[in-house]
Formats: structure tokens, sequence, C-alpha cells
């Protein structure tokens, strides 16, 4: 692991309150955690999805249908040492990145428990620097005090990337009110359609209220169905 020299801008782990809606941006810092020592690598990823619609009179296979852009991943490693001066900084860091595992006291307040998003800070880097959740954290204490203290870590971070663009946004007219459409393939539900396009299965209902669907788990491949905003529906409490 490559230690940063006193000139060098330093990497930071910003943790932060979870949105409180879907499509909305985190809320307030709860920790920031100034890396000791920089990263000497980092590995992103990034991936999409694509199906096929299987035809038995076809000759070859049938053309893909893009269904979504995958989030970025994030790993690294981040080198802890209190060899030079004995105390529990290490324990420290290593409790400060956990609260990116539990629920925040806010969230449970509103009883929609939530980890906080974070996001990994580094100079001018914008590919690696995104708002996400952590999904993966492991700890590899290897050197201790003679009272147990741990004097060295490595600990592993994955970050999966938790929002692009606003949930339901139209990205030919970049309005979240304009509604879309969605030729059905096969396997398509419309709670997964609800997942892709709000973040959020439970609002199917808008949809099935859009297009006058029974059953959400039972669509018909080559079926268009129109994908309106959430907020084109007004609650019935509200009506």
């Amino acid at each position: 692991m490559a230690r940063g020299r006193a000139n060098r801008t330093q990497a930071q782990l910003t943790i932060m309150e979870p949105p409180t809606k879907v499509g909305a941006k985190p809320g307030g810092t709860l920790a920031r955690v100034k890396l000791q020592f920089n990263p000497s690598t980092l590995s992103m990823s990034k991936t999409t999805e694509w199906r096929r619609t299987p035809s038995r009179m076809a000759g070859q296979s049938a053309l893909p249908e893009f269904v979504g852009s995958g989030p970025r991943s994030l790993s690294l490693e981040v080198f802890l040492d209190a060899t030079a001066k004995h105390d529990n900084s290490v324990e420290k860091a290593v409790q400060q990145i956990m609260i990116a595992l539990v629920p925040t006291k806010a969230s449970l307040a509103r009883k929609t428990p939530a980890s906080p998003w974070v996001r990994f800070e580094w100079g001018t880097s914008k590919t690696t620097s995104f708002d996400g959740v952590l999904s993966n954290f492991s700890v590899n204490y290897s050197l201790f005090d003679v009272d147990g203290k741990p004097l060295r870590a490595t600990c592993s971070l994955s970050i999966e990337e938790a929002s692009v663009d606003p949930a339901g946004q139209n990205p030919t007219s970049g309005s979240r009110e304009a509604r879309r459409t969605h030729r059905v393939v096969a396997g398509d539900s419309l709670p997964l359609l609800a997942w892709r396009e709000y973040g959020d299965a439970t609002a199917w209902r808008v949809i099935a209220e859009a297009n006058g669907v029974d059953d959400p788990m039972v669509l018909v491949p080559g079926t268009e169905l129109i994908v309106p905003s959430t907020e084109d529906e007004t609650p019935e409490e509200e009506r």
C-alpha cells in the first residue's frame, strides 16, 4: 500500500444521511473519514443489461433489447497504521466506516430504515466519485499492541452506485414529468419494471392503473406499456 505524501491530495470517504424519497439527493454529512494513506489501486466496474426474446422460427439469435444501465461499483483497500502513536485511531476509523452499514437514527424515526450513502473523493477524480452505498466491508487486523489494541489494519470496501438520474426521468426530454413507454419482453413483471423506473417495486400500481393491467405478474411479450411518473398519480385520500 503506497503511503501518501504531505503535498498530495488526501482521499476521503464522506458518509451521508440517505435520501428521504426515491430520486432525492442524500442528506447531511454524518462523518468524513480522511484516509491515512491514499489507495495504490482502485477497481471500478459497470454493467449493462440486455434481454433477448427467443423465437423458434429465427435462424439466428434474436436481437437484444437494451433493458438498462447497471450501477458503477468501486473497490478499494484502506490501510490504517497507529504504530507511531500507539493510540486507538485504527479502531476509531473502522468504527466510523462501519456506521455506513447500519440504518441511521433519522431513517428509523421515519420508519423507513436505510443505511447511509457514501462517496469516495480524491482530488479531481470524477469517474470514481459518486453517491453510493457500502455493499461490502471487511477488515484484516495485522498488528497489535501489548494490551491487544489493533495497531495496523487493511480494510476492503465495495461501494455500489445508488443514484444516476432522478427516478422516472425520460432520457430524451430530461423531465421527470414526462411519460415513456416500455415494450414487454419475456420475464417482465410490473414490480420489476417499477423497480427499474422508480427504484420502488411497490409502485407497480402506478403502471397497472395507467395500462389497465389486472395481474402485475403476467405480461404479454410485445405489449407496449405506458410508464408514467409517480407524480402523475394523486393519492386516493387527496382525491
